[in-house]
Protein backbone atom coordinates (compact mmCIF):
# COMPACT_ATOMS: atom_id res chain seq x y z
CA UNK A 1 0.00 0.00 0.00
CA UNK A 2 1.36 3.78 -0.78
CA UNK A 3 0.66 5.80 1.83
CA UNK A 4 1.42 9.80 1.52
CA UNK A 5 0.29 12.96 3.06
CA UNK A 6 -1.42 15.03 1.12
CA UNK A 7 -1.97 17.55 3.41
CA UNK A 8 2.08 18.24 3.85
CA UNK A 9 1.93 18.16 0.47
CA UNK A 10 -0.54 20.99 -0.23
CA UNK A 11 1.15 22.99 2.45
CA UNK A 12 4.45 22.37 0.29
CA UNK A 13 2.79 23.55 -2.95
CA UNK A 14 1.22 26.43 -0.99
CA UNK A 15 5.23 27.55 0.14
CA UNK A 16 6.24 26.83 -3.16
CA UNK A 17 4.05 29.27 -4.51
CA UNK A 18 4.59 32.03 -2.62
CA UNK A 19 8.18 31.48 -3.86
CA UNK A 20 6.82 31.77 -7.49
CA UNK A 21 5.17 34.91 -7.07
CA UNK A 22 8.44 36.55 -5.64
CA UNK A 23 9.17 39.39 -8.28
CA UNK A 24 13.10 38.06 -7.72
CA UNK A 25 12.10 34.60 -7.79
CA UNK A 26 14.26 34.18 -11.49
CA UNK A 27 17.01 35.98 -10.33
CA UNK A 28 18.52 32.56 -9.75
CA UNK A 29 17.51 30.48 -12.66
CA UNK A 30 18.96 27.25 -11.38
CA UNK A 31 16.92 27.78 -7.96
CA UNK A 32 13.85 28.72 -9.64
CA UNK A 33 13.76 25.67 -11.94
CA UNK A 34 14.15 23.59 -9.31
CA UNK A 35 11.31 24.98 -7.48
CA UNK A 36 9.14 25.03 -10.07
CA UNK A 37 9.79 21.11 -11.05
CA UNK A 38 8.90 20.35 -7.20
CA UNK A 39 5.59 22.16 -7.46
CA UNK A 40 4.91 20.78 -11.18
CA UNK A 41 5.58 17.14 -9.80
CA UNK A 42 3.23 17.95 -6.21
CA UNK A 43 0.18 19.01 -8.85
CA UNK A 44 0.89 16.09 -10.44
CA UNK A 45 -0.50 14.03 -7.59
CA UNK A 46 -2.93 16.67 -5.95
CA UNK A 47 -5.11 17.47 -8.52
CA UNK A 48 -5.99 13.73 -9.39
CA UNK A 49 -6.29 13.13 -5.63
CA UNK A 50 -8.92 15.67 -5.28
CA UNK A 51 -10.32 14.33 -8.65
CA UNK A 52 -11.20 11.04 -6.97
CA UNK A 53 -11.83 12.22 -3.55
CA UNK A 54 -15.04 14.09 -5.07
CA UNK A 55 -15.64 11.53 -6.70
CA UNK A 56 -16.13 9.16 -4.05
CA UNK A 57 -18.60 11.13 -2.64
CA UNK A 58 -20.38 11.68 -5.62
CA UNK A 59 -20.69 7.96 -5.87
CA UNK A 60 -21.79 7.62 -2.40
CA UNK A 61 -24.47 10.28 -2.75
CA UNK A 62 -25.39 8.14 -6.04
CA UNK A 63 -25.69 5.00 -3.74
CA UNK A 64 -27.48 6.97 -1.41
CA UNK A 65 -30.16 7.97 -3.90
CA UNK A 66 -30.15 4.47 -4.93
CA UNK A 67 -31.29 3.27 -2.03
CA UNK A 68 -34.18 5.88 -1.62
CA UNK A 69 -35.72 5.03 -5.44
CA UNK A 70 -36.47 2.34 -7.46
CA UNK A 71 -35.25 4.05 -10.69
CA UNK A 72 -32.86 1.99 -12.75
CA UNK A 73 -30.98 4.37 -14.51
CA UNK A 74 -29.61 5.41 -11.00
CA UNK A 75 -28.18 1.78 -10.79
CA UNK A 76 -27.23 2.02 -13.93
CA UNK A 77 -25.05 5.26 -13.14
CA UNK A 78 -23.89 4.32 -10.25
CA UNK A 79 -22.08 0.86 -11.73
CA UNK A 80 -20.84 3.52 -14.61
CA UNK A 81 -19.54 5.37 -11.95
CA UNK A 82 -17.70 2.24 -9.98
CA UNK A 83 -15.99 1.48 -13.47
CA UNK A 84 -14.40 5.02 -13.78
CA UNK A 85 -13.51 5.43 -10.50
CA UNK A 86 -11.27 2.25 -10.19
CA UNK A 87 -9.62 2.66 -13.29
CA UNK A 88 -8.59 6.29 -12.22
CA UNK A 89 -7.72 4.20 -8.81
CA UNK A 90 -5.49 2.02 -10.41
CA UNK A 91 -3.83 5.16 -12.68
CA UNK A 92 -3.29 7.37 -9.75
CA UNK A 93 -1.71 4.30 -7.86
CA UNK A 94 0.90 3.53 -10.71
CA UNK A 95 1.97 7.39 -10.56
CA UNK A 96 2.02 7.33 -6.62
CA UNK A 97 4.83 4.14 -7.06
CA UNK A 98 6.57 6.60 -10.02
CA UNK A 99 8.13 8.74 -6.95
CA UNK A 100 11.57 7.73 -6.64
CA UNK A 101 14.39 10.60 -7.04
CA UNK A 102 14.97 10.30 -10.72
CA UNK A 103 11.35 8.88 -11.91
CA UNK A 104 10.03 11.83 -13.16
CA UNK A 105 13.31 12.87 -15.01
CA UNK A 106 14.91 11.80 -18.32
CA UNK A 107 16.36 8.31 -19.35
CA UNK A 108 19.18 6.87 -21.07
CA UNK A 109 19.48 3.32 -22.43
CA UNK A 110 21.65 1.17 -23.87
CA UNK A 111 21.15 -2.02 -25.53
CA UNK A 112 23.99 -4.42 -26.51
CA UNK A 113 24.05 -7.91 -28.03
CA UNK A 114 25.29 -10.77 -26.33
CA UNK A 115 27.21 -13.72 -27.47
CA UNK A 116 26.13 -15.64 -31.02
CA UNK A 117 27.33 -12.69 -33.44
CA UNK A 118 24.69 -12.26 -35.94
CA UNK A 119 21.81 -14.12 -34.22
CA UNK A 120 22.42 -11.72 -30.92
CA UNK A 121 23.42 -8.17 -32.86
CA UNK A 122 19.67 -9.08 -35.37
CA UNK A 123 17.49 -9.68 -31.55
CA UNK A 124 19.68 -6.23 -30.34
CA UNK A 125 18.14 -4.25 -33.39
CA UNK A 126 14.68 -6.00 -32.94
CA UNK A 127 14.87 -4.81 -29.46
CA UNK A 128 15.74 -1.57 -30.26
CA UNK A 129 12.41 -1.56 -32.93
CA UNK A 130 10.12 -2.26 -30.34
CA UNK A 131 11.59 0.65 -27.45
CA UNK A 132 11.47 2.83 -30.11
CA UNK A 133 7.55 1.87 -31.61
CA UNK A 134 7.06 2.22 -27.12
CA UNK A 135 8.29 5.74 -27.15
CA UNK A 136 6.33 6.85 -29.73
CA UNK A 137 2.89 4.98 -28.07
CA UNK A 138 3.99 7.18 -25.75
CA UNK A 139 4.79 10.36 -26.75
CA UNK A 140 8.54 10.03 -25.49
CA UNK A 141 10.74 12.02 -27.67
CA UNK A 142 13.86 10.03 -28.48
CA UNK A 143 17.25 10.77 -29.80
CA UNK A 144 19.19 7.78 -31.08
CA UNK A 145 23.11 9.09 -29.81
CA UNK A 146 25.13 5.97 -31.02
CA UNK A 147 23.78 3.07 -33.07
CA UNK A 148 26.70 0.68 -34.71
CA UNK A 149 25.66 -1.61 -37.48
CA UNK A 150 26.24 -5.08 -37.20
CA UNK A 151 28.61 -7.18 -39.64
CA UNK A 152 26.19 -9.15 -41.46
CA UNK A 153 22.48 -7.82 -39.57
CA UNK A 154 21.67 -6.12 -36.40
CA UNK A 155 23.55 -3.92 -34.59
CA UNK A 156 26.43 -4.42 -32.13
CA UNK A 157 25.49 -1.40 -29.81
CA UNK A 158 22.70 1.55 -29.43
CA UNK A 159 22.34 4.19 -27.06
CA UNK A 160 19.43 6.24 -26.64
CA UNK A 161 18.56 9.14 -25.06
CA UNK A 162 14.89 9.50 -23.72
CA UNK A 163 12.99 12.46 -22.92
CA UNK A 164 9.53 12.66 -21.57
CA UNK A 165 7.57 12.97 -18.04
CA UNK A 166 8.58 9.38 -16.04
CA UNK A 167 10.64 8.35 -18.95
CA UNK A 168 13.10 7.17 -15.90
CA UNK A 169 10.84 5.79 -13.51
CA UNK A 170 9.18 3.86 -16.68
CA UNK A 171 11.58 2.30 -18.69
CA UNK A 172 14.00 1.40 -15.79
CA UNK A 173 11.83 -1.40 -14.98
CA UNK A 174 13.20 -3.50 -18.75
CA UNK A 175 17.05 -3.15 -17.31
CA UNK A 176 18.88 -6.80 -17.50
CA UNK A 177 19.05 -9.74 -20.01
CA UNK A 178 16.09 -10.56 -23.02
CA UNK A 179 16.07 -13.94 -23.82
CA UNK A 180 14.70 -14.40 -27.72
CA UNK A 181 14.18 -18.13 -28.56
CA UNK A 182 13.01 -18.91 -32.45
CA UNK A 183 14.07 -20.22 -35.27
CA UNK A 184 16.70 -18.68 -36.52
CA UNK A 185 16.11 -16.82 -40.15
CA UNK A 186 20.21 -17.07 -40.51
CA UNK A 187 20.41 -20.74 -40.06
CA UNK A 188 19.81 -22.81 -43.38
CA UNK A 189 18.85 -26.14 -41.32
CA UNK A 190 16.04 -23.92 -39.64
CA UNK A 191 17.13 -24.55 -35.90
CA UNK A 192 15.80 -23.14 -33.09
CA UNK A 193 18.46 -20.84 -31.63
CA UNK A 194 18.66 -18.87 -28.43
CA UNK A 195 19.82 -15.14 -28.23
CA UNK A 196 20.91 -13.05 -25.45
CA UNK A 197 20.52 -9.25 -25.58
CA UNK A 198 21.04 -6.97 -22.46
CA UNK A 199 19.39 -3.91 -21.83
CA UNK A 200 20.72 -1.03 -19.09
CA UNK A 201 18.79 1.85 -18.50
CA UNK A 202 19.89 5.02 -16.54
CA UNK A 203 18.76 8.57 -15.30
CA UNK A 204 19.83 11.11 -17.14
CA UNK A 205 22.03 13.30 -14.75
CA UNK A 206 21.52 17.22 -14.33
CA UNK A 207 23.87 19.78 -13.76
CA UNK A 208 22.84 19.60 -10.06
CA UNK A 209 24.21 16.37 -9.34
CA UNK A 210 27.71 16.47 -8.88
CA UNK A 211 30.05 13.47 -10.73
CA UNK A 212 33.26 14.38 -10.37
CA UNK A 213 35.46 13.13 -13.61
CA UNK A 214 39.00 13.72 -13.39
CA UNK A 215 40.45 14.57 -16.60
CA UNK A 216 43.21 12.12 -16.06
CA UNK A 217 40.98 9.23 -15.39
CA UNK A 218 39.40 9.09 -18.96
CA UNK A 219 40.83 8.97 -22.86
CA UNK A 220 39.35 10.28 -25.64
CA UNK A 221 39.38 8.98 -28.87
CA UNK A 222 37.64 9.93 -32.24
CA UNK A 223 36.76 8.37 -35.31
CA UNK A 224 35.24 8.40 -38.45
CA UNK A 225 31.22 7.31 -37.93
CA UNK A 226 29.42 4.81 -39.63
CA UNK A 227 26.01 4.53 -41.09
CA UNK A 228 24.06 7.21 -42.54
CA UNK A 229 25.42 10.59 -43.37
CA UNK A 230 26.68 10.85 -46.19
CA UNK A 231 30.37 12.32 -47.34
CA UNK A 232 30.03 14.05 -43.86
CA UNK A 233 30.68 10.73 -41.61
CA UNK A 234 33.01 9.19 -45.01
CA UNK A 235 35.35 12.36 -44.62
CA UNK A 236 35.22 14.21 -41.11
CA UNK A 237 36.60 12.35 -37.51
CA UNK A 238 33.82 13.52 -35.62
CA UNK A 239 33.01 10.52 -33.76
CA UNK A 240 33.68 10.23 -30.22
CA UNK A 241 34.41 7.35 -27.81
CA UNK A 242 35.21 7.97 -24.21
CA UNK A 243 37.40 5.10 -21.85
CA UNK A 244 36.84 5.81 -17.98
CA UNK A 245 39.65 4.10 -16.25
CA UNK A 246 38.62 3.89 -13.04
CA UNK A 247 34.67 2.09 -13.77
CA UNK A 248 36.50 0.37 -17.29
CA UNK A 249 32.98 2.08 -18.53
CA UNK A 250 33.53 3.14 -22.33
CA UNK A 251 31.03 5.03 -24.08
CA UNK A 252 30.36 6.69 -27.25
CA UNK A 253 28.36 8.91 -29.77
CA UNK A 254 28.36 9.52 -33.41
CA UNK A 255 25.19 10.64 -34.40
CA UNK A 256 25.90 14.57 -33.91
CA UNK A 257 27.25 16.48 -36.58
CA UNK A 258 30.23 18.21 -34.64
CA UNK A 259 32.83 16.49 -33.06
CA UNK A 260 32.36 18.85 -30.45
CA UNK A 261 28.69 17.93 -29.63
CA UNK A 262 29.50 13.97 -29.97
CA UNK A 263 32.23 14.74 -27.31
CA UNK A 264 29.54 16.82 -25.13
CA UNK A 265 26.76 13.93 -25.82
CA UNK A 266 29.60 11.12 -24.39
CA UNK A 267 30.63 13.30 -21.51
CA UNK A 268 26.88 13.28 -20.48
CA UNK A 269 26.34 10.12 -20.92
CA UNK A 270 29.53 9.12 -18.85
CA UNK A 271 28.47 10.95 -16.21
CA UNK A 272 24.94 9.60 -16.20
CA UNK A 273 26.22 5.85 -16.15
CA UNK A 274 29.09 6.53 -13.78
CA UNK A 275 25.86 8.09 -11.59
CA UNK A 276 24.20 4.74 -12.10
CA UNK A 277 26.74 2.53 -11.42
CA UNK A 278 27.60 4.48 -7.84
CA UNK A 279 23.55 4.01 -7.33
CA UNK A 280 23.48 0.73 -7.72
CA UNK A 281 26.32 0.47 -5.50
CA UNK A 282 25.48 1.94 -3.03
CA UNK A 283 21.91 -0.25 -2.82
CA UNK A 284 24.15 -3.12 -2.67
CA UNK A 285 25.72 -1.88 0.59
CA UNK A 286 22.58 -2.00 1.77
CA UNK A 287 21.15 -5.06 0.92
CA UNK A 288 24.24 -6.56 2.28
CA UNK A 289 23.84 -4.48 5.30
CA UNK A 290 20.09 -6.17 6.06
CA UNK A 291 21.33 -9.18 5.02
CA UNK A 292 19.54 -9.63 1.99
CA UNK A 293 21.06 -10.65 -1.11
CA UNK A 294 20.09 -9.08 -4.17
CA UNK A 295 17.97 -10.85 -6.89
CA UNK A 296 17.70 -7.97 -9.26
CA UNK A 297 19.99 -6.51 -10.83
CA UNK A 298 21.76 -4.98 -14.22
CA UNK A 299 23.10 -7.81 -15.34
CA UNK A 300 20.10 -10.79 -14.50
CA UNK A 301 17.68 -12.65 -17.05
CA UNK A 302 14.55 -10.85 -17.01
CA UNK A 303 12.39 -11.34 -19.85
CA UNK A 304 11.75 -14.12 -22.31
CA UNK A 305 10.53 -13.91 -25.81
CA UNK A 306 9.59 -17.26 -27.51
CA UNK A 307 8.47 -17.24 -31.06
CA UNK A 308 8.90 -21.01 -31.88
CA UNK A 309 7.41 -23.59 -30.64
CA UNK A 310 4.67 -21.70 -29.54
CA UNK A 311 4.61 -17.75 -28.66
CA UNK A 312 4.66 -15.97 -25.53
CA UNK A 313 6.42 -13.45 -23.62
CA UNK A 314 7.12 -13.71 -19.80
CA UNK A 315 8.88 -11.91 -17.28
CA UNK A 316 10.66 -13.92 -14.90
CA UNK A 317 10.16 -11.46 -11.88
CA UNK A 318 6.27 -10.72 -11.64
CA UNK A 319 5.25 -14.13 -13.70
CA UNK A 320 3.24 -11.96 -15.94
CA UNK A 321 2.91 -13.08 -19.69
CA UNK A 322 0.99 -12.45 -23.11
CA UNK A 323 0.58 -14.74 -25.95
CA UNK A 324 0.62 -11.71 -28.35
CA UNK A 325 3.95 -11.63 -29.18
CA UNK A 326 3.68 -9.29 -32.16
CA UNK A 327 1.64 -6.48 -30.12
CA UNK A 328 4.73 -6.65 -27.46
CA UNK A 329 7.32 -6.21 -30.67
CA UNK A 330 5.01 -3.32 -32.09
CA UNK A 331 6.11 -1.72 -28.42
CA UNK A 332 2.95 -2.89 -25.85
CA UNK A 333 4.95 -3.39 -23.18
CA UNK A 334 2.81 -1.42 -21.16
CA UNK A 335 1.57 -3.82 -18.43
CA UNK A 336 5.14 -5.38 -17.99
CA UNK A 337 6.60 -1.98 -16.77
CA UNK A 338 2.77 -1.87 -14.36
CA UNK A 339 3.66 -5.39 -13.95
CA UNK A 340 6.94 -4.59 -12.90
CA UNK A 341 6.53 -1.19 -10.63
CA UNK A 342 3.57 -2.94 -8.98
CA UNK A 343 5.90 -5.80 -7.89
CA UNK A 344 9.00 -3.79 -6.64
CA UNK A 345 6.44 -2.06 -4.11
CA UNK A 346 5.30 -5.23 -3.01
CA UNK A 347 8.92 -6.46 -2.69
CA UNK A 348 10.45 -3.17 -0.89
CA UNK A 349 6.87 -3.39 1.64
CA UNK A 350 7.90 -7.13 2.98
Amino acid sequence: MIIFDIEKLEKEQGELEKKMESPDFWDNREEAESVFSRAKQIKTFIEPYREIEASIKQLSELLAMGEESDDDSIVSEVFEESRSLAKRLDDFELMALLSGEHDRGNALMNIHPGAGGTESQDWAEMLLRMYKRFFERNGFEYRLLDVQAGDEAGIKNATIEVRGDFAYGRLKAESGIHRLVRISPFDANHRRHTSFASVFVYPEVDDKIEVEIDPKDIRVDTYRASGAGGQHVNKVSSAVRITHFPTGIVVQCQNERSQHRNREMAMKVLRSRIYAKLMEEDEEKKAKLAGEKKDISWGNQIRSYVFHPYTMVKDHRTGMQTGNIQAVMDGDIGEFIEAYLRWKERKNAK
